[in-house]
């Protein structure tokens, strides 16, 4: 898989201003609006393999100052290519910033896939970012490929509705705040949706489970990126794709580790 802006890839050796000016010149090259190249409703884990859009979950292991960045593609319910990176880490973890400590792995292990994928799922956020340009947002530009950020926990925003105790399958918007940044043609206003609180499975045994927090990367609408996360999920609380990427990427840690 290659880039297609590389341009917009995050790079090192940045101050915080030019790392947020860069990300204000991602949201804005950024669509927040469908532009799939495929039918939503093709997108399901009981989907034949033959001729289904694939999807790419992504998600990351940590050892030491490295980061164990994996891959898992499905067509349908089937697992078609797995792939891991190990790259360094050079760069903390700063809430708003987590594409320029985790950016540069990622890209690593996309480049090094075989396919193609058709959707790419973030464990991470999307517009529900301060610049409109989460994980998701700055992967899905670089790429030019429809992406999604599902993050288990909201970086800003608020919800519609209380988000506790909800039952599987359901959601809520979530506006824009004070916090949010209006960037190129994304103004934002408080009726703004940035994303979904989407509660995907619900415990008996556990009667408060925190929802997924879902946004569009790029290249579709807030309300197609809950659609298509509710399809993959598969009766587990993540998504399969981000699931398996993060089982994937802790067995290639032991691996690297062994």
């Amino acid at each position: 898989m290659e880039q297609a802006y590389p341009e917009f890839a995050p790079r090192q050796g940045l101050s915080r201003d030019e790392m947020e000016a860069l990300q204000a010149d991602v949201a804005t090259a950024a669509t927040f609006e469908d532009n799939l190249g495929f039918d939503p409703a093709s997108i399901s884990l009981d989907s034949p393999a033959d001729d289904t859009p694939l999807v790419a979950g992504i998600d990351q292991a940590f050892l030491d100052d490295k980061a164990v960045s994996a891959v898992v593609v499905f067509s349908g319910g089937n697992v078609v290519e797995r792939t891991a990176a190990v790259s360094g880490l050079d760069f903390p973890y700063i809430p708003g910033l987590l594409s320029f400590r985790e950016g540069g792995p990622i890209i690593d292990a996309l480049e090094s896939l075989d396919a193609d994928p058709d959707l790419l799922v973030f464990d991470g956020s999307g517009r529900i970012h301060y610049r409109q340009a989460g994980l998701a947002t700055h992967m899905g530009v670089a790429f030019d490929t429809p992406s999604i950020g599902v993050a288990k926990s909201l970086l800003c925003g608020t919800p519609e509705a209380d988000t506790d105790g909800r039952p599987a399958g359901w959601k809520t918007p979530i506006f824009a705040d004070d916090s949010v940044d209006s960037v190129g043609g994304h103004g934002v206003t408080p009726e703004t949706v940035i994303g979904y609180a989407y509660q995907s499975r619900q415990y008996d045994s556990r009667p408060i489970i925190n929802p997924l927090y879902v946004s569009p990367g790029h290249r579709l609408s807030a309300e197609t990126a809950v659609e298509l996360i509710a399809n993959l999920c598969g009766g587990y609380k993540l998504p399969e794709p981000t699931r398996q990427a993060d089982a994937y990427a802790d067995e290639a840690k032991a691996s690297y580790t062994a």
